[in-house]
């Protein structure tokens, strides 16, 4: 192992190699994820709202409740409903 100014390169080098692996299997994901969005627009739903119910159902459920009747006094407040 070459130690250069205190650092390990080939530790280094492994390091840097790994995240950039997991950044190109990221992008591909994401790639993957856009185009399952976009046949979901093509069989007529609303990917906007996709989105949102996939952000709520990570929530557990008290969270997602107390999102839901924050948002309801909003609305309340706001003279939307």
């Amino acid at each position: 192992m070459v130690d250069v100014g205190g650092i390990a390169s080939e530790r280094l080098r492994t390091i840097i190699e790994r995240v950039e692996r997991l950044e190109e299997e990221k992008a591909a994901l994401a790639e993957d994820i856009k185009e399952i969005f976009s046949e979901a627009k093509a069989a007529g739903f609303d990917v906007k709202i996709l989105r949102q119910v996939i952000r709520l159902r990570k929530l557990d459920s008290s969270d997602r409740q107390e999102q839901e009747a924050i948002l309801d006094l909003y609305k309340r407040a706001l003279d939307m409903e």
